[in-house]
């Protein structure tokens, strides 16, 4: 029996996959960094190996699954091809794996991983689900009748895929050290819709999405009454939201979220479409209710008389999505938006859409910009963004402590790097 080895275990997706194969039965380790990542902590739960990296790793006896992060030229990858071991990318071995089960891919621009979370959660209340959602939870079983996967369009990773379903949220420009443009995204997106096998659930409210053109039947969620699944009379109270559906202009159910914003809404209704298409009941969908969240997403703590909360908002529309759930869950209070950008080509790009967004906070406070492994340096810094945006404040991790300053306030912690200490060194300094 092979073991499954791992090389950058504690990304997000791999250290999904991993418990994914390792749930399904399969012998399973893996190599990182020496740093701690939130991910490793279900590594370890798990009694997963997790190694540092080094070539004495890679023995006869193994498959290898290398992170998209790292290149040919890493050790243990050239010491796994001098071996001439069973060989994978991430994406490919996904793209093998789903083949067993019905699959439904969730793609799009912004909202893969709260729409993934929620799609895995209505479907495991009710049968045999594995998953894989891209803040690093992953569950597997070989009895699985559905399999719920985030299916990433950088670099046209998702191309690997072949799913009965897909799931797709929308469109935007993003990741400009690959994409060239808007229409390169799109054209990603179309290809991808081809290879679907049954069925897409697509936003309709996205003008991008009206134009894709698919082999199997596309249905529209949204909130335009053109949609074939519409949300209408949107409430909101301390519990969450309540809406009601329609399906081709005829009163389905009214259903309730534990969640806040009109993004969320949409979610939610993708979530219903896929459903109702598979023929589940309302009772079964109106597990919706019992969703508490996936990592990283709007992740809320009580702190003394503020609200802190870690989210991954790294894209301007991301952020103008985050704020308007803590506007409209907390309405009383002020919104602190504490953004480090991830990225030098991202924030370059959207310079001035990210100023437009942070505006909608009452308070702004600028971490340096965070780089990535694959870009970790540039000539923006983080001045060039603060000159846009009137009264921000550059905040560095030592002087964290003036954030109490804002006394009942919601801090929100926004960023795709390493944010998160920012907030540790803000808890540790009071």
């Amino acid at each position: 029996m092979t073991t499954y080895h791992f090389v950058g275990i504690k990304g997000t997706g791999m250290s999904a996959l991993a418990q994914i194969l390792h749930d399904s039965g399969e012998k399973v380790q893996g190599s990182d960094i020496d740093k701690y990542f939130f991910t490793q902590a279900v590594l370890e739960e798990k009694n997963i190996d997790i190694l540092p990296f080094s070539e004495g790793n890679i023995t006869e006896d193994l498959t290898i699954i290398a992170g998209n992060a790292f290149k040919d030229d890493h050790e243990e990858i050239v010491k796994a091809k001098e071996l001439n071991l069973p060989y994978y990318r991430y994406h490919e071995f996904l793209g093998e794996w789903l083949k067993k089960y019905t699959s439904i891919a969730v793609t799009g621009a912004h909202g893969k991983t709260s729409t993934t979370g929620l799609l895995s959660h209505v479907l495991k209340e009710n049968y045999q689900t594995s998953f894989l959602i891209g803040d690093g939870s992953g569950q597997g079983n070989e009895d699985s009748q559905y399999f719920v996967f985030e299916a990433c369009e950088y670099r046209r990773h998702f191309l690997q895929y072949h799913p009965d379903y897909a799931i797709m949220t929308n469109i935007d420009f993003d990741h400009p050290d690959y994409f060239t443009s808007l229409e390169d995204v799109f054209q990603a997106f179309q290809q991808m819709a081809k290879q679907v096998k049954k069925g897409i659930i697509a936003c309709g409210d996205d003008e991008h999405l009206q134009h894709i053109q698919a082999n199997v039947p596309v249905l529209y969620y949204g909130l335009a009454d053109t949609n074939d699944f519409q949300a209408q009379n949107i409430q909101e109270d301390e519990h969450g939201t309540t809406f009601d559906v329609f399906v081709r202009n005829t009163f389905y159910s009214t259903f309730m979220i534990p969640q806040f914003g009109t993004h969320t809404v949409l979610n939610a209704l993708s979530v219903i479409a896929i459903c109702h298409y598979e023929d589940m009941s309302i009772n079964q969908i109106s597990k919706l209710s019992t969703f508490s969240g996936v990592k990283r997403r709007f992740t809320e703590k009580k702190w003394k008389e503020q609200i802190l909360v870690d989210d991954y908002a790294h894209h301007p529309i991301e952020i103008t999505a985050t704020i308007d759930s803590a506007r409209k869950k907390y309405p009383e209070r002020d919104v602190v938006a504490i953004f480090q950008p991830h990225t030098f080509t991202r924030t370059k790009t959207f310079l001035k859409e990210f100023a437009e967004s942070l505006m909608l906070a009452d308070e702004v406070y600028l971490c340096d910009i965070f780089g990535s492994a694959r870009e970790n340096s540039g000539k923006l810094t983080i001045e060039n963004l603060q000159e846009l945006i009137p009264n921000a404040r550059i905040l560095d991790v030592s002087e964290t402590r003036q954030l109490s300053e804002h006394d009942d306030g919601v801090l929100l912690f926004m960023g795709a790097g390493d944010i998160q200490k920012f907030q540790d060194a803000y808890e540790k300094s009071e």
